[in-house]
């Protein structure tokens, strides 16, 4: 995890044979596959854990969620996966976070961003987050340079 710049937290990824399709690179589904894990990795590193979340009734939701590929990944590929907040409310009720994954040279492969807020798992409804380390925890978790306030 690098929150050295404040820019990402970044995670190198390593592959599966399972995670190729018939022309030998990553199968598209992975890459949300990855996004997810990172996601909750980083909030479960910063307190934000399964645990609480199940305790306080709510969860993240998705509302839209898209992968932008530039270049294929290959199964021996170096690849770095870098997360950032790039939208905010003020409120920390709703949010965008986006996932660069980049290769050995720099470049970049592929974009994921996912747009999402939190979701109260009693009243199945949006709903704010009770405990307020959710709303600090995207407070302080890392912008992109392009960061917008919601």
């Amino acid at each position: 995890m690098n929150n050295q710049d404040n820019i990402s937290y970044e995670k190198i990824l390593s592959f599966r044979w399972t995670d190729l399709d018939p022309n030998f690179h990553l199968r598209h589904s992975v890459y949300y596959d990855f996004g997810t894990q990172q996601r909750i990795e980083l909030l479960e590193q910063l307190g934000l854990t399964l645990k609480v979340m199940q305790e306080q009734h709510f969860g993240p939701v998705i509302f839209r969620e898209e992968c932008v590929f530039r270049r294929e990944i290959r199964f021996a590929d170096v690849i770095t996966l870098r997360a950032k907040i790039t939208k905010l409310k003020p409120d920390g009720s709703r949010w965008t976070f986006q996932h660069e994954f980049i290769n050995s040279e720099g470049k970049l492969c592929a974009t994921l961003t996912l747009e999402g807020a939190w979701f109260d798992t009693q009243l199945r409804k949006l709903a704010f987050p009770t405990p307020s380390i959710a709303v600090d925890i995207l407070k302080n978790f890392p912008k992109s340079l392009d960061f917008t306030e919601l």
